[in-house]
């Protein structure tokens, strides 16, 4: 018989099954899992079915880490390709990192829709990463405009004018590396003459069409 004064028992638990078990260690990875930062691979996938194109593609980007920046301008209306380009070749720079997404997307969003060339974008973003300003206000500050049609004619025809042997060099070139060379010094010639203000894409273009005609 036991004494009145024993200490009692704690009962018996009863052994956990192998179904608590399992359901114990899922709970437990899963919540590891979901704690974890993403993966570089799964980064670079995510991003590269944002923009259209192969994770490898991507992989600079997520290397520094500015894969959630170009995500969300992309998310934000921003042309995928001008996103991808500006991050790989313009924000390998101090402070990228803090560079407001839906600013970034609206400065992409003037440069496909004319208002900037590739020059003045470039020169825009790079204060926008220094100075934490709109793209707008700096745009504005720094008197950046697209040019017109004639404007810019106007400048071609001045140049062309100026350096007419190599123009009578560019139109009879049939080599495409003398062609390209040639393109290159009008681009510059009109760059220089318009104070940065045209579009190299379009002077290059008007280049080949008075070229072919």
């Amino acid at each position: 018989m036991r004494s009145p004064s024993a200490t009692p028992r704690p009962p018996r638990r009863a052994p956990r099954g192998r179904a608590d078990r399992a359901s114990a260690d899922c709970y437990d990875g899963g919540f590891l899992r979901a704690a974890l930062p993403p993966l570089p691979s799964d980064r670079r996938r995510r991003l590269a079915e944002a923009a259209g194109v192969l994770p490898a593609e991507v992989a600079l980007h997520v290397e520094r880490s500015l894969d959630s920046l170009a995500l969300a301008a992309i998310g934000a209306g921003a042309d995928p390709a001008r996103v991808l380009n500006h991050v790989e070749h313009n924000l390998a720079v101090e402070g990228a990192h803090d560079l407001d997404p839906a600013a970034f997307a609206e400065l992409v969003a003037m440069e496909t829709g004319g208002e900037l060339t590739a020059t003045q974008v470039k020169q825009v973003l790079a204060d926008m990463v220094t100075t934490g300003r709109g793209p707008r206000d700096i745009a504005s500050e720094r008197g950046f405009e697209a040019m017109d049609t004639s404007e810019l004619d106007a400048a071609l025809d001045a140049v062309i004018a100026e350096f007419s042997d190599d123009w009578a060099a560019f139109c009879a070139a049939d080599d495409p590396g003398k062609r390209k060379k040639l393109t290159g010094f009008f681009t510059g010639k009109v760059m220089a003459a318009t104070q940065g203000r045209a579009d190299g894409r379009a002077v290059g273009e008007a280049l080949a069409r008075r070229a072919a005609g």
